[in-house]
């Protein structure tokens, strides 16, 4: 409409010069031309959406031999096949001393530089804990047992500063920082177990959020727990936090729907994402997906779906899928590569 409205007055006004100047033809003060409009920059956003997955078992199941394939069956490295799916971002989990040595330091630095060299931004995931950290499970590592909470705190700034470093000297920067893995109930239990002692919580984040920015201002660093279409969970965890003035960036969300009702959990995350939004100012990303890997179509179907309604928020920042490179590994169904190491359906949901 802007258009038409200036060409339109362009136009008019060469009728109006134009019939000027035959008139006076025969005086001597020239005719100003018409000074050309301007055209309006179009506004860039601020960020790129991040697509992406995490891929923390790549070495080891490398390891154990397995390859990876693109759709017509050529191996490709890992992180290069998640490129050429659409895929952004790549999201690392490090535990503190595991027994059997994988997603320990070494083994996270490993897949970082891999991953940057692939040209991919990179978020990790401290979980804090030798093991798996999640809603059920948040033990604290054998180095910290028996630390008060002046301790833990300590530990926490220490040992991520120390992760960090030694990224920083690989030449690595992360994008953003998980403090803890789906810390519906805080970590490092029973310390900080936030349903018991939230003000202790809260006093762990801010010891990761303060190692992190000492590192570089410019990382963002998550709260993640679970369920991320449960608003009353959400609700509780981050008013408690901050009652106890604990400091984040980006709220983070897990999202693993019965493939029979992902359509209401995906409506239900959505509200939940504009809810959290509106009431702390802060962004939301989902930093786990997945579904069932025998449901490929649905689980495309729900991937795209998500995939927009996060886009349509402002402060929507980016989808992860969970370790979908997982075939016949480990027992997980919730993959996304057949069983013979491609991709499926369902990944294509990345590509837009």
């Amino acid at each position: 409409m802007k258009s038409i409205f200036r060409y339109s007055f362009f136009l008019l006004m060469v009728m109006v010069f134009g019939c000027s100047k035959q008139d006076a033809s025969s005086q001597t003060t020239p005719v100003t031309p018409v000074t050309p409009v301007t055209p309006v920059t179009p506004v860039t956003p601020t960020y790129v959406f991040a697509k992406g997955a995490d891929i923390s078992w790549v070495t080891q199941m490398e390891a154990s031999g397995y390859k990876f394939y693109d759709a017509n069956g050529v191996q490709q490295d890992c992180f290069q096949l998640m490129k050429s799916l659409g895929m952004n971002s790549i999201r690392l989990r490090v535990w503190v001393n595991p027994s059997d040595g994988w997603c320990n330091a070494a083994d996270l630095i490993a897949k970082a530089v891999r991953a940057k060299n692939a040209g991919m931004r990179i978020m990790i995931d401290f979980h804090y804990s030798d093991v798996w950290a999640d809603p059920g499970h948040q033990t604290i590592p054998a180095a910290w047992a028996g630390q008060n909470i002046s301790a833990l705190e300590s530990s926490v700034y220490n040992y991520t500063q120390t992760i960090l470093n030694t990224l920083k000297t690989n030449g690595v920067t992360p994008s953003w920082v998980q403090i803890g893995n789906e810390t519906n109930d805080g970590m490092l239990w029973e310390t900080g177990r936030a349903s018991t002692n939230m003000a202790n919580f809260a006093g762990l984040i801010n010891s990761g959020y303060n190692a992190v920015k000492a590192i570089d201002t410019t990382i963002k660093v998550i709260v993640h727990i679970s369920n991320g279409y449960d608003n009353s969970l959400f609700r509780w965890m981050f008013d408690g936090l901050k009652a106890n003035n604990a400091n984040w960036d980006i709220i983070g969300m897990s999202l693993y729907p019965p493939t029979a009702t992902w359509a209401n959990y995906n409506v239900q995350c959505l509200a939940n994402i504009n809810d959290m939004i509106s009431r702390y100012g802060k962004s939301v990303m989902i930093c786990e997906v997945g579904m069932d890997v025998n449901s490929p179509a649905t689980c495309q179907s729900f991937l795209t779906d998500l995939i927009s309604k996060v886009k349509s928020v402002n402060n929507g920042l980016g989808v992860f899928y969970w370790e979908p490179e997982c075939y016949n590994w480990q027992g997980y169904t919730l993959g996304a590569f057949d069983n013979s190491g491609k991709p499926t359906v369902a990944l294509s949901a990345f590509a837009n």
